[in-house]
């Protein structure tokens, strides 16, 4: 079963990495812009499972991370895009899971982390890895991470990315400022989770963080918010920040 999943994430992604050969901007070509998209058709419930669920069916996970409709709801070349040119750039995935975005942003960057605290996603994407084209390889590191502590070294990473994890986070202030020990001055946080609303995608309401917190909790880190978008991902906010 593991073989299929991985088979079926590499139909997912090798398309991409494939067409980016040769040319580093390509995974950026739908859209830079930040402008309102026609409404998607609402897709079929997808839950994410709880941390204290994650110990199910590994299949299953795994299914719902790659879902074929998440890619119309969660848009990720307009996500990517947002970090501008990753070439020369260090870039970490926090919260990586089955590695969605961080095998989308290996052809644009020189080096990207896939961080997670559960082995088993480590595992899925270290097989995903050895499929990958020659050229890509190297470009790709997993790390297994600790609850509070991503695990990065002092001033690894250019470029962050926190994608449907933030409200799994406990003590964020605690963790914004650990992760901003493992940043380069100047370095951009991207922080995207589901709004407070009632979506026929994403968690319980519990662990879904107001926009509002967000920005608190990252001017609290030490972090500068520069850009909030709540308007391009129908169920989603979007919020770019800089460590000063």
């Amino acid at each position: 079963m593991m073989r299929a999943s991985v088979l079926l994430l590499l139909a997912t992604f090798l398309p991409v990495l494939w067409a980016c050969n040769g040319d580093q901007t390509a995974g950026n070509a739908d859209a830079p812009g930040m402008t309102r998209e026609t409404p998607p058709p609402t897709p079929a419930k997808v839950e994410h499972p709880e941390p204290s669920k994650r110990a199910g069916n590994f299949e299953n996970l795994v299914a719902d991370y790659e879902s074929k409709d998440r890619v119309i709801w969660q848009k990720p070349g307009i996500v990517i895009a947002l970090l501008g040119d990753l070439k020369g750039k260090t870039v970490a995935d926090i919260g990586a899971g089955t590695g969605y975005f961080t095998f989308r942003m290996v052809p644009l960057a020189d080096k990207v982390i896939g961080v997670d605290i559960d082995p088993r996603f480590i595992s899925f994407m270290d097989s995903v890895k050895v499929r990958l084209p020659e050229q890509y390889r190297n470009r790709f590191e997993s790390r297994l991470a600790k609850p509070d502590n991503p695990m990065l070294t002092p001033e690894e990473a250019d470029a962050v990315i926190i994608v449907n994890t933030y409200g799994y986070i406990v003590n964020r202030v605690k963790y914004l400022r650990t992760l901003a020990r493992g940043m380069t001055t100047g370095a951009e946080l991207l922080i995207i989770d589901f709004k407070k609303n009632n979506l026929p995608v994403g968690p319980d309401d519990v662990f879904k963080v107001a926009l509002s917190q967000v920005e608190q909790e990252l001017g609290a880190a030490g972090f500068e918010v520069a850009r909030v978008d709540n308007e391009t991902l129908d169920y989603q906010y979007i919020v770019l920040a800089n460590k000063k």
